[in-house]
């Protein structure tokens, strides 16, 4: 199977805030397939431009970008333009997913449970907002991941700070309820009737905070996998996964974030449709638990990679 791939491209780097965290998962999917025997290459897009991808002649490329202009849609569509086959979702659901607020308003609409919400910009009030979703609360930029721009509001003084820091990233702004209660995560991989929910996974922050620090970089850290859930729950929580992806159109790979509360209900919070797979990584883990190795799961990823936006019959 793996002589099959022609020429790779391992697309990675870019120039969202996520830059270092995706240079970090590029590197790990090209030593991966590299060790595989497949002929894949890196190509950084925050150094080359869509010239260069169509002057590096790939036959097919992997996704590993994170942020803006790579797990957005922006990339996506330019690669349907190109005919050049890709790993992950197609330009609509990659930027359905990537735009919080859009995700919530489609998962609301499907019935799957998330946290209610209120859309913040320079002129809300933001007393309102507080006594609307409660204290404490969330506050983040719709647009990015890997905690950036994020913060827990304690107390009504610290959220003006709060919104202008996200605001730094999105010209609105995501404020969501505050779910107090055991983070949990989900990977899922394929497409339409082939999709399939990965172990459940629980994350263990210390003090309960989960930043870019106990993310990437500290092994403070812990992970259960699977995580310690009765088998109704777990269940349901990949039900769940399954579904939230497939509404959102998603395709090849993704990760479904939650919160379960104190009574064990779970809280849709965002889909990853071009997770990390750094040392860090979840899916990888998931993965592991399921019984496929870091490379193979980067084989099977790369074995989806395909054009998504359907041609038009030939006159």
């Amino acid at each position: 199977m793996t002589m099959n791939f022609g020429r790779v491209g391992v697309l990675y780097g870019g120039r969202s805030a996520e830059r270092e965290v995706s240079l970090m998962s590029g590197q790990g999917v090209h030593e991966a397939l590299r060790g595989q025997g497949i002929d894949a290459h890196l190509f950084d897009t925050g150094r080359y431009t869509l010239v260069d991808l169509i002057n590096a002649g790939f036959d097919r490329v992997f996704i590993a970008l994170h942020g803006r202009h790579g797990e957005d849609g922006t990339l996506q569509g330019a690669l349907e333009l190109l005919g050049l086959p890709y790993t992950g979702s197609g330009p609509l659901a990659s930027s359905l997913a990537m735009d919080k607020i859009m995700t919530k308003k489609v998962w609301l609409h499907e019935g799957l449970p998330t946290p209610a919400y209120a859309v913040l910009t320079a002129d809300s009030d933001l007393d309102k907002v507080a006594a609307q979703l409660g204290l404490p609360l969330i506050i983040k930029p719709p647009h990015e991941g890997s905690t950036l721009g994020v913060t827990k509001v304690q107390a009504l003084p610290e959220l003006r700070e709060a919104y202008e820091l996200a605001a730094r990233y999105d010209a609105q702004v995501l404020a969501e309820q505050f779910i107090n209660g055991r983070e949990l995560t989900v990977p899922v991989l394929g497409a339409g009737k082939s999709v399939r929910a990965l172990p459940v996974i629980e994350i263990v922050a210390p003090g309960g905070n989960y930043d870019y620090e106990h993310k990437y970089v500290s092994n403070d850290t812990q992970y259960i996998c699977p995580a310690d859930l009765d088998a109704a729950l777990t269940e349901q929580l990949l039900r769940i996964a399954e579904q939230s992806y497939v509404t959102l159109g998603c395709e090849g790979w993704g990760r479904a974030d939650f919160m379960l509360d104190q009574s064990g209900r779970p809280w849709l919070l965002e889909m990853n449709t071009s997770p990390g797979m750094t040392s860090h990584s979840l899916v990888p883990m998931g993965a592991a638990a399921a019984g496929m190795s870091y490379a193979e799961l980067c084989v099977a990823i790369l074995s989806t990679a395909s054009c998504k936006v359907q041609a038009p019959p030939s006159k």
